[in-house]
């Protein structure tokens, strides 16, 4: 119970307020928008820069980890893709939008806190070598099959179709940031220490502002679509993704406690609001993708609680 109150509770109760703000209109769509903006474009990838320069990547980027919460992650989209097909008779279009919902957890906005309010911030390295390669490796996937489904017979090239991918990928501010943290890193490149303050108080702001936010994006969504889809969705991606995760790094890959609990962490989030921009950028499966970011959202509550109680 103390695992609720101290460190799950906190963090929706954030989405909370944001929610009510915006329920009670003291908090307006454009404003909503406009801190989403900050939050994402700006801060968020600032959060991203600051962590992984400063990241010990020979310590923290350990192949037992990404198998066990990739391998996990795709076979929660393959689930849902397949389950689109064969159950819901669902076109390949729709089918990847739906199996994108399974597969992108909210890693940063909720992962990151709930876990450094569960372990420290110290025991974030696993999440940030997660994140690292997040949304460059899921959006590349998700589009390369999403443009795939929308082209067939159109004679696109193999040289068009990559120009499409990789054009999406790095025109996200949070793959922006994430690169230049890269090159950060791997160049030793000085900055210096005014710059680095600067950076950091951008990057205090990333979490609260985007938790808040979030809340008010979440008032838009009304549960809506395909109830049997939704569902299957959420189990995907609250229990089918973190077991696996948690099978493949305890009794697979002999993870370590610290790489275990940020993989098992950010397995079990909810779908982040860019399951929902994904759909929404190809207009396909937009009604079950906001329904499940919302419903998740909230049954996450109780589902992290039960992870926190499973995890050394």
């Amino acid at each position: 119970m103390n695992a609720l109150l101290d460190v799950i509770l906190p963090v929706f109760l954030v989405i909370g307020m944001g929610y009510a703000a915006a329920r009670a209109r003291l908090f307006g769509p454009e404003a909503v928008d406009a801190l989403m903006r900050y939050a994402q474009n700006f801060a968020a990838p600032t959060l991203l820069f600051t962590s992984i320069a400063r990241l010990d990547l020979s310590a923290t980027f350990q192949p037992a980890l990404f198998l066990s919460f990739y391998l996990a992650a795709f076979a929660s989209f393959f689930t849902a893709f397949a389950a689109a097909i064969l159950l819901f008779r669902r076109p390949v279009t729709d089918a990847t939008a739906i199996g994108f919902v399974a597969l992108f957890s909210n890693s940063l906005l909720l992962g990151v806190p709930i876990t450094e309010r569960a372990y420290g911030t110290e025991a974030l390295a696993g999440n940030f070598a997660i994140i690292a390669i997040h949304s460059p490796l899921f959006y590349g996937f998700g589009i390369a099959l999403m443009e795939w489904a929308r082209t067939r017979g159109q004679g696109l090239s193999g040289a068009a179709l990559l120009r499409q991918i990789v054009t999406a990928i790095f025109s996200q501010p949070l793959v922006l940031g994430i690169t230049a943290g890269f090159a950060v890193n791997l160049s030793g490149l000085p900055l210096p220490g005014v710059a680095w303050s600067a950076i950091d108080l951008i990057a205090g702001t990333a979490i609260p502002t985007a938790l808040f936010g979030l809340g008010g994006v979440l008032l838009r969504y009304r549960p809506d679509g395909d109830y049997r889809i939704i569902a299957m969705l959420t189990a995907c991606s609250l229990i089918l993704h973190p077991a696996l995760t948690y099978a493949l790094g305890r009794y697979a890959f002999d993870l370590d406690t610290a790489g275990l609990r940020s993989a098992v962490m950010t397995a079990a989030m909810a779908p982040g609001v860019n399951a929902y921009i994904f759909a929404n950028l190809y207009g396909v499966g937009k009604r079950v993708a906001a329904s499940t970011v919302l419903i998740a959202t909230a049954l996450s509550i109780g589902t992290i609680w039960v992870w926190l109680q499973i995890l050394p």
